[in-house]
């Protein structure tokens, strides 16, 4: 992000590419690990090749003294381990940014206004440390000498990154690093980026929107995780196996998807407290057996870290085009909740939230994540638990146990749930409709309407639990309304706080809940709105479809459909474009009066 050269505040955009193998997502995760230890704030996006090995990879890592809401617009710094990377970003470059690349592997042609440091990345690591693989750290050390971070912080985290892999190994890498900060010594520095020291005190976590999340479902309770490896959710699997053991829980790794949501019901039955986590292709592998979690009232969260699709798609990158399968993915009336993640620290909270829902409506509840928030690494404030405190299922009183109905119709439409082994009853849990009992009633007609409305009666409940979960940014009532789901929160935000500053009437909404709507918060925030903005990472802008379904307002559509997330420019870009719009019909409507 540009930053203006009078600011007080250090705000800084960093971009790694290269190809992939040559260790731009390790590199960009060292940077990142770094500046949070030197105590910034941090911010990441990345995005890898498909392929195993070979294909472009970029690290993108945005690094400030002030909390940050976006991966940022612009960038300051980039390092370009190849020829393709440098012709892939230098336009994306701020005027007076910085290149550093490999001379080794190309001559960079000079840039309007972009200051150019040519360093032998190769032949330093070769020469210089004996190890071409380590040509990476050389360009960490060039990076620390020449924007002032830290040497020792780098060092010190290479020592805890290697030291596994023996002593030599680590101090290969720590040659490197010095290596890198000797050559770039000999250069005249030429531009005004200095870091040093961040000012962050208290303790804060770097963690990706997929172990937040993780993180979030141990702290709810969940004891047991089955999944199928798939990108880009696999991580959240990886993270549970390490940690789960350790507090009694299990992770089964299945031969598909519709076995992992079955080994979920199954322990969830069971009185466990279970998840799985997949992406596209393999959530549409589970609709059948949602609806059997539907039909036979059993407690579920499954996340879908949405990427492009159709199909096999573009399996790395990122999209929020799964809302509609996630709403109304399944046959006959199959009512589910959907959450949408809104950012890392959000990822923590909002699993507590997924289980609570599923638990107390005993209904299959979706998380909607993406490649952009699942990957994303943040620094986050240590999580309170308590902030959200953890509901469990009910279970059926000693009365309620002498002539036990599992699917009883009550008040509330929800019935009390035995755990088999527990309480000394046993009900069927099919997928054929049945009676309040749980036998089978597939023929009578009544009966089936009877416990549809049950099922929607559940809910339907849920809609006011959706209007508390939503934040409001900007004008209360604003000419120009944004409405956004999932991981464009931080990006509309930061892109409102500029057109504020910029003087437009401006606000925004952003729903955690997004099926069922928060209606009532919808119809308020929307009162008085000139123009109504919906911004979405998908083609055919699935959330502005539902809400049109529910408000007569002319919603103007915002879509991205090429992998990539939002810049907060390109937002701010929109505003202004239906700021002029709203002016020009003011004033024909003044003139037309007149």
């Amino acid at each position: 992000m540009a930053k203006n050269s009078t600011s007080k505040h250090v705000d800084y955009v960093f971009r790694i590419g290269g190809e992939g193998g040559e260790g731009v997502i390790s590199t960009g995760e060292l940077l990142t690990l770094t500046l949070a230890r030197a105590g910034y704030e941090i911010y990441t996006f990345r995005t890898y090749p498909a392929e195993i090995k070979g294909g472009h990879a970029n690290y993108q890592v945005r690094a400030s003294d002030r909390l940050l809401l976006s991966q940022g617009t612009n960038v300051d710094v980039l390092v370009a381990f190849n020829e393709e990377a440098y012709q892939k970003h230098v336009g994306d470059l701020r005027k007076g940014g910085v290149v550093i690349y490999d001379s080794d592997s190309f001559t960079a042609a000079s840039h309007d206004s972009a200051i150019l440091y040519s360093v032998p990345l190769a032949s330093l690591a070769t020469e210089k440390v004996g190890v071409k693989l380590t040509k990476n750290i050389v360009a960490l050390g060039v990076v620390a000498h020449l924007f002032e971070i830290p040497l020792e912080a780098f060092a010190d985290l290479l020592r805890d990154r290697f030291r596994h892999k023996g002593e030599m190994v680590v101090q290969k890498n720590l040659q490197a690093l010095q290596v890198g900060a000797d050559y770039i010594k000999q250069q005249t520095k030429r531009d005004a980026i200095r870091l040093g020291p961040g000012p962050r005190q208290t303790k804060e976590l770097v963690l990706s929107g997929n172990e937040s999340f993780a993180l979030g479902a141990i702290a709810a309770g969940c004891r047991i995780y089955a999944g199928y490896p798939i990108t880009p959710a696999t991580d959240i699997m990886e993270f549970l196996a390490k940690e789960l053991p350790k507090i009694g829980g299990y992770v089964v790794q299945t031969e598909d998807e519709i076995a992992a949501v079955g080994v979920v019901l199954g322990a969830s039955y069971a009185g466990k407290k279970a998840m799985t986590a997949t992406s596209g292709p393999g959530f549409s592998l589970m609709t059948e057996m949602i609806g059997l979690a539907v039909t036979a009232e059993i407690p579920a969260v499954i996340v879908d870290v949405q990427r492009v699709g159709p199909s096999t798609g573009m399996p790395t990158k990122t999209e929020q085009g799964d809302l509609y399968l996630a709403c109304y993915g399944g046959h006959g009336n199959c009512p589910r909740i959907v959450l949408a993640l809104s950012s890392v620290e959000d990822a923590f909270y909002s699993a507590i939230r997924a289980f609570n829902i599923a638990e107390q409506f005993q209904m299959p509840v979706i998380v909607l994540s993406d490649q952009y928030l699942g990957h994303r690494k943040a620094t986050v404030p240590v999580p309170d638990p308590s902030k959200v405190p953890v509901i469990n299922r009910r279970t059926p009183t000693p009365e309620e146990l002498k002539q036990y109905k599992r699917y009883s119709f009550t008040s509330t439409h929800i019935s009390p749930m035995a755990i088999p082994g527990v309480h000394e009853v046993g009900y069927v849990a099919t997928g054929l409709e049945h009676d309040e009992i749980g036998y089978p009633a597939a023929s009578n007609h009544l009966n089936h309407l009877a416990m549809t409305r049950k099922r929607y009666g559940k809910f339907h409940q849920v809609e006011a639990i959706a209007n508390e979960l939503t934040r409001q940014y900007g004008e209360e009532h604003p000419e120009i309304a944004i409405i956004g789901w999932g991981s464009t929160e931080g990006v509309i935000r930061e892109a409102v706080q500029l057109a504020l500053e910029a003087g437009y009437s401006v606000g925004a909404l952003h729903p955690k809940i997004v099926y069922p709507q928060p209606l009532a918060r919808l119809r308020a925030f929307l009162e008085g709105a000139k123009a109504v903005i919906i911004p979405e990472v998908n083609f055919t802008g699935q959330f502005a479809t539902l809400l049109r379904k529910r408000f007569a307002v002319d919603f103007i559509q915002l879509n991205k459909c090429i992998g990539l997330p939002f810049t907060p420019q390109e937002i701010v870009d929109k505003i202004e474009e239906v700021a002029r719009h709203v002016n020009s019909r003011r004033r024909e409507v003044h003139a037309a009066k007149l």
